[in-house]
Protein backbone atom coordinates (compact mmCIF):
# COMPACT_ATOMS: atom_id res chain seq x y z
CA UNK A 1 0.00 0.00 0.00
CA UNK A 2 1.48 3.34 -0.50
CA UNK A 3 1.81 6.18 1.69
CA UNK A 4 -0.92 7.87 0.59
CA UNK A 5 -3.93 5.17 0.66
CA UNK A 6 -2.30 3.85 3.68
CA UNK A 7 -3.15 7.87 4.67
CA UNK A 8 -6.49 7.83 3.21
CA UNK A 9 -7.32 4.61 5.26
CA UNK A 10 -6.53 6.56 8.18
CA UNK A 11 -8.35 9.62 7.62
CA UNK A 12 -11.34 7.10 6.79
CA UNK A 13 -11.10 5.42 10.15
CA UNK A 14 -11.23 8.52 11.90
CA UNK A 15 -14.59 10.01 9.90
CA UNK A 16 -16.17 6.55 10.46
CA UNK A 17 -15.53 6.85 14.40
CA UNK A 18 -16.63 10.19 14.74
CA UNK A 19 -20.07 8.86 12.26
CA UNK A 20 -20.38 6.36 15.32
CA UNK A 21 -19.98 8.40 18.38
CA UNK A 22 -22.31 10.66 16.74
CA UNK A 23 -24.84 8.08 15.87
CA UNK A 24 -24.56 6.70 19.30
CA UNK A 25 -25.40 10.75 20.40
CA UNK A 26 -28.33 10.86 18.09
CA UNK A 27 -29.76 7.79 19.37
CA UNK A 28 -29.68 8.41 22.89
CA UNK A 29 -31.12 11.78 22.23
CA UNK A 30 -33.48 10.23 20.63
CA UNK A 31 -34.66 8.08 23.61
CA UNK A 32 -34.19 11.15 26.09
CA UNK A 33 -36.67 13.17 23.74
CA UNK A 34 -39.21 10.12 23.63
CA UNK A 35 -39.46 10.04 27.33
CA UNK A 36 -40.51 13.82 27.61
CA UNK A 37 -43.21 13.22 25.17
CA UNK A 38 -44.33 9.76 26.65
CA UNK A 39 -44.48 12.36 29.75
CA UNK A 40 -46.31 14.72 27.67
CA UNK A 41 -48.63 12.11 26.41
CA UNK A 42 -49.60 11.15 30.01
CA UNK A 43 -50.46 14.33 30.86
CA UNK A 44 -52.39 14.89 27.92
CA UNK A 45 -54.39 11.81 28.60
CA UNK A 46 -55.14 13.03 32.29
CA UNK A 47 -56.59 16.33 31.13
CA UNK A 48 -58.15 15.10 28.24
CA UNK A 49 -56.15 16.87 25.97
CA UNK A 50 -56.02 16.29 22.41
CA UNK A 51 -53.06 14.31 21.13
CA UNK A 52 -51.66 16.89 18.78
CA UNK A 53 -51.20 20.34 18.97
CA UNK A 54 -50.91 22.02 15.41
CA UNK A 55 -49.63 25.72 16.40
CA UNK A 56 -46.59 23.78 18.68
CA UNK A 57 -46.05 21.52 15.72
CA UNK A 58 -45.53 24.63 13.45
CA UNK A 59 -43.75 26.63 15.76
CA UNK A 60 -41.34 23.36 16.03
CA UNK A 61 -40.73 23.05 12.46
CA UNK A 62 -39.78 26.53 12.00
CA UNK A 63 -37.69 26.48 14.63
CA UNK A 64 -35.58 23.30 13.71
CA UNK A 65 -35.13 24.98 9.99
CA UNK A 66 -34.01 28.23 11.43
CA UNK A 67 -31.00 26.11 13.65
CA UNK A 68 -31.00 23.61 10.55
CA UNK A 69 -30.07 26.82 8.47
CA UNK A 70 -27.70 27.96 11.13
CA UNK A 71 -25.49 24.31 11.42
CA UNK A 72 -25.75 24.33 7.52
CA UNK A 73 -27.79 21.44 7.03
CA UNK A 74 -30.68 21.35 4.68
CA UNK A 75 -33.68 22.93 6.15
CA UNK A 76 -36.08 20.60 4.01
CA UNK A 77 -34.38 17.53 5.31
CA UNK A 78 -34.82 18.72 8.91
CA UNK A 79 -38.31 19.70 8.07
CA UNK A 80 -39.01 16.30 6.73
CA UNK A 81 -36.90 14.40 10.19
CA UNK A 82 -38.97 16.76 12.43
CA UNK A 83 -42.21 15.70 10.96
CA UNK A 84 -41.91 12.22 11.07
CA UNK A 85 -40.70 12.71 15.00
CA UNK A 86 -43.88 14.63 15.29
CA UNK A 87 -46.04 11.67 13.75
CA UNK A 88 -44.50 8.99 16.11
CA UNK A 89 -45.27 11.42 19.09
CA UNK A 90 -48.60 12.11 17.91
CA UNK A 91 -49.27 8.20 17.58
CA UNK A 92 -47.49 6.97 20.81
CA UNK A 93 -50.13 9.92 22.98
CA UNK A 94 -52.97 8.30 20.74
CA UNK A 95 -51.58 4.67 21.94
CA UNK A 96 -51.50 6.40 25.66
CA UNK A 97 -54.92 8.12 25.42
CA UNK A 98 -56.99 4.06 24.55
Amino acid sequence: MTDAVTRAAEILKEHRASIDRLDAILVYTLGERFKHTQAVGKLKAEHDLPPSDPDREAQQIKRLEDLAQRADLDPDFAKSFLNFIIREVIQNHKKIQS
